[in-house]
């Protein structure tokens, strides 16, 4: 097994990506809770804004590009149910490798833990249809929230 490529300059707090979203009636599947494939429309919010979206602390845009998903994971904790209150999918990255990184989600409110979820992520070039590797500034991008 090839060891993750972590920086070793890599100092402080890992910061975790926060996105918060309201459940919506459409989620909601006959037994009166969030659907399962849901939760995967949740996860893409959340990445899409931590990637894309969402400014870094200098208000530049993200320097991701060309991700493609690999694997899936997800384990649900109890359920979710249509509330006025706002939800947050709460990311990290907990393994960065040359061309794949590995996310954490837990989506969850102060009081519960709703699912935990893992992503593997991978650097993908669409004109040459295959993986590429990550480059300097898409890996430090990435470290920041390494935990």
């Amino acid at each position: 097994m090839t060891q993750p490529v972590l920086d070793p300059g890599h100092v402080g707090t890992p910061r975790v990506h926060v996105h918060e979203f309201h459940v919506r009636f459409g989620d909601i599947d006959s037994l009166g809770h969030v659907n399962n494939c849901r939760y995967l429309t949740y996860l893409e919010d959340a990445r899409v804004a931590m990637f894309y979206t969402d400014p870094d602390r200098e208000g530049r845009p993200r320097p991701l590009h060309g991700l493609v998903v690999a694997r899936h994971e997800i384990d649900y904790r109890r359920p979710l149910l249509l509330r006025p209150e706002p939800v947050r999918v709460e990311t990290r990255v907990t393994e960065i490798r040359a061309a794949s990184f590995r996310l954490a989600y837990e989506v969850c409110d102060d009081e519960h833990v709703y699912a935990r979820a893992v992503s593997v992520m991978v650097g993908y070039d669409l004109e040459q249809g295959r993986t590429r590797r990550f480059d300097d500034e898409e890996a430090a991008f990435l470290r920041q929230y390494l935990v």
